[in-house]
């Protein structure tokens, strides 16, 4: 009876420490990886309306614009001075052209195709006059898959946000990191490089939010979030392909470049994607691209499932 007991608590003990010895019970063959099957509310930048998918309104990319707004002629263009991007090119009517960091100006091709071009209309080449004071030789054309020509400027395919409805809206801005405000000779708009923090940041720390309280912020100020539909063990992220676009996945900092946060469970998810993420107790954490400066916090609540983490890394303003 005693050697049957101590073989039993080994097998226990040994049981234990496999666990442990993986960081909070990844499962890094991804057998157990929640994958887009299960669906990802990753929502818009404000909180999920009735009737949106699991990204959004419009497949993922935002609300559809459909045909109508894809065949509206870009007219007269304009140039916007913007305090934040500088000079924006718009149409006639005052909206913002962008373009996609995922197309290629030499050749000019457009990679923004289904339920991204219902999202993204294309701005149509014709009926369109530079704007003044702009470089008229800069303006041109591509075909798309269906044979419609796209305004190009400086060789990039131009585009509407669905989501911009009133003139001067630029609420498709550096959506997903790769949409950004097209500048009058098609580069990215700027304002010019940013100003350098007053003092570097910790890879991650503590800020004090008006209305969420104490948050964790990265190392560039942006809100640090946790996903529900994750778990912490095992370890598994719910959170793929286009939702980790929306969500990008904090990478992976150092114990000793934190301050004021929990260090309990804080280590690095091995994904089975190939992208290392950082965990903290671990649940692996996420910044929003919906947040363009420090301090924003538009993913809070974002689908019910979306919520800024608090230095102990609980979920913060979630419902009990």
């Amino acid at each position: 009876m005693s050697t049957w007991r101590s073989a039993s608590l080994a097998a226990a003990a040994a049981a234990v420490l496999a666990l442990t010895a993986t960081g909070c019970g990844q499962d890094k063959g991804g057998s157990g990886y929640a994958g887009s099957g299960n669906g990802q509310p990753v929502g818009n930048a404000s909180a999920a309306q009735p009737g949106d998918n699991a990204y959004g309104s419009g497949g993922g990319y935002g609300q559809a614009g459909g045909a109508e707004s894809a065949a509206k002629q870009a007219g007269q263009l304009t140039v916007s001075d913007s305090k934040e991007l500088g000079k924006v090119v718009t149409d006639s009517a005052g909206f913002t052209l962008y373009r996609f960091d995922k197309d290629t100006a030499s050749p000019p091709k457009t990679n923004c195709e289904g339920d991204c071009a219902k999202a993204w209309p294309a701005v149509p080449a014709d009926g369109v006059t530079a704007a003044a004071g702009t470089d008229a030789s800069k303006l041109g054309s591509v075909t798309r898959a269906d044979g419609t020509k796209q305004l190009t400027i400086g060789g990039w395919p131009m585009y509407r946000y669905a989501k911009d409805v009133n003139p001067g809206d630029t609420n498709g801005q550096n959506l997903g990191g790769t949409w950004h405000a097209a500048a009058p000779d098609g580069k990215k708009a700027s304002a010019g490089a940013p100003a350098a923090p007053a003092a570097a940041m910790p890879g991650l720390s503590v800020r004090k939010d008006a209305k969420l309280g104490d948050v964790i912020v990265d190392a560039r100020g942006m809100t640090v979030y946790r996903f529900k539909k994750d778990s912490a063990w095992p370890m598994k992220s719910a959170c793929t392909g286009a939702c980790l676009q929306k969500w990008p996945a904090v990478a992976p900092v150092g114990k000793n470049d934190t301050k004021g946060i929990a260090l309990k469970g804080f280590v690095t998810f091995d994904r089975p994607d190939g992208v290392k993420q950082q965990s903290i107790t671990c649940w692996p954490v996420y910044t929003f691209s919906g947040d363009t400066r420090p301090g924003d916090t538009n993913g809070q609540g974002v689908g019910g499932t979306w919520y800024a983490v608090s230095p102990e890394g609980k979920l913060v303003g979630a419902p009990k």
